[in-house]
């Protein structure tokens, strides 16, 4: 079978690279190419191209780059006609695989479609463009099973791969040691991605500091930025930075103050009590409260419809409140409270699989 993938982001790499290694346990001669990085090569297969030349974020920098990405959109066509796949896998990213999705099924290509845009949160109306042009819709979140129903379409929930990519991670042994850090127990900082966000969040998660003596406060750095960024919010030479390994960080952490985003629900995956922060700056904040229809900015309690965990955004994310927070989560009810639910949340996900279900049901429907 030839499965051609789109994947471009660091997140569908990963879930793209696992999908392929369960693609291959239940087809005896699969052929992938893809568009995706590092890992799914590992896997084996053509890379067309890496996911690091396609990511371009914000309105500006979409333009600057324009002709690039026109460009890339355009030699996609033209190499899925010269490919000819069985079925196109695309994978999230949906600025351009939604472009790309009705490009094949014009063409009469089989369209899947594994893990789904979070039209649910904005752009409702993508979910008829979506019925037009993909076949079968593979989703991670339960409640985008509902989502697509009230929109008539029926959609697979095959669990999220996250759980899958948590338990196959290579924990590293003797952590601390290795990392220079001592015996106290660890609240783990992870301000973000990109510098803006990094900058707004990281001076006030590192302020409550002097409040918790009896822990250590270690910043979870990201592969794409060199410390010397992060050197200029460290004013205490206690505070600790690590890079690129995150996932190990989480796994011998006691707490998290953790920017929203994947990584709320990596964190309450880790099992580690959590505080979700979020700033922007007012115009940006007021138009995406415009246009974002959802009660909650974390992963987590989006998916449990209740607040699990805290949310600090914008005026309430200040010095006071994340010491207020902070503490109920370091010890005592509100922890052991908040550990039931990520266990619950666990069950609801769906469990261990997701790719090895969306694996399954991909190569059944290809042969129907």
């Amino acid at each position: 079978m030839k499965y051609y993938l789109i994947a471009g982001e660091a997140s569908g790499d990963l879930h793209g690279s696992n999908l392929m290694k369960s693609l291959q346990k239940h087809d005896n001669t699969p052929e992938f190419t893809f568009w995706g990085g590092d890992l799914m090569q590992e896997v084996g297969g053509t890379l067309i191209r890496h996911y690091k030349d396609l990511a371009f974020m914000g309105f500006a920098e979409v333009l600057m780059n324009l002709k690039t990405i026109l460009g890339n959109i355009s030699f996609c066509k033209k190499d899925i006609l010269e490919k000819k796949p069985d079925v196109l896998i695309l994978i999230d990213y949906p600025g351009f695989n939604l472009r790309i999705a009705k490009f094949a099924k014009e063409n009469g290509i089989k369209v899947f479609y594994y893990i789904s845009p979070q039209i649910w949160a904005w752009k409702e109306g993508r979910v008829k463009e979506i019925k037009q042009n993909v076949d079968k819709m593979f989703v991670i979140l339960p409640f985008e099973k509902n989502f697509y129903k009230k929109h008539d379409f029926n959609v697979d929930f095959v669990g999220h791969p996250l759980i899958d990519a948590i338990n196959n991670g290579n924990e590293e042994k003797d952590f601390k040691n290795n990392n220079k850090l001592d015996s106290r127990p660890i609240i783990s900082i992870l301000p973000g991605s990109r510098e803006q966000e990094i900058k707004k969040s990281l001076p006030l998660m590192l302020s409550v500091k002097e409040n918790f003596k009896d822990y250590q406060f270690v910043i979870a750095g990201a592969p794409s930025l060199d410390y010397s960024f992060y050197k200029q919010f460290i004013k205490d030479s206690q505070v600790k930075f690590i890079s690129n390994k995150t996932y190990n960080l989480l796994s011998s952490s006691h707490a998290a103050l953790v920017t929203s985003g994947t990584a709320t629900l990596e964190t309450a995956l880790f099992k580690v009590p959590e505080i979700v922060c979020y700033k922007a700056n007012f115009i940006s904040y007021y138009i995406g409260r415009m246009l974002i229809k959802i009660k909650y900015i974390s992963l987590v309690n989006l998916i449990m419809d209740r607040e699990v965990v805290t949310e600090l955004i914008q005026g309430e994310f200040n010095k006071e409140r994340i010491t207020e927070e902070l503490n109920k989560i370091v010890k005592g009810n509100s922890r052991d409270e908040m550990l039931t639910n990520f266990d619950e949340l666990t069950t609801m996900l769906g469990g261990e699989g997701a790719s090895e279900k969306a694996a399954k049901l991909m190569i059944k429907y290809i042969h129907e």
